[in-house]
């Protein structure tokens, strides 16, 4: 699937669909716990249904909303993005702006690193 991009509402609305597995415009109105009129939450599910994020299926008067992105899929994109405008393409200044404001802890920041690949051998080089 071609990169999509979300705005702030299709992402809450996305949410509720993956941590539920799927839902009604009013299962997931009520789930959102914002004040969204009704049919503004079935136009962000039509909005999200022509970007190809979820599907729906009759369910007798009403229509069962499923996501069909996965949530780690969307995550990458989104850091991806986030990455590459907020932080100007460096992943390294947002893991500073993760360690100045967020309260990591040495033994957090550790973690991290443990996950991080091994430099490649440059033959001895400096």
């Amino acid at each position: 699937m071609d990169a999509i991009s979300l705005g702030e509402r299709e992402l809450d609305v996305m949410t509720v669909l993956w941590k539920r597995s799927s839902g009604t415009v009013t299962e997931v109105q009520e789930a959102l716990g914002i004040p969204l009129a009704y049919t503004t939450v079935l136009t962000i599910l039509r909005n999200l249904e022509a970007k190809g994020c979820v599907r729906r299926k009759e369910e007798g008067r009403a229509h069962r909303y499923f996501p069909k992105v996965k949530q780690r899929a969307e995550q990458r994109r989104a850091l991806r993005r986030l990455i590459d405008t907020v932080f100007l393409g460096s992943p390294e200044a947002l893991l500073s702006q993760l360690v100045d404001d967020h309260d990591l802890s040495a033994e957090d920041v550790r973690r991290i690193a443990r996950r991080l690949p091994e430099a490649p051998d440059n033959g001895g080089a400096p």
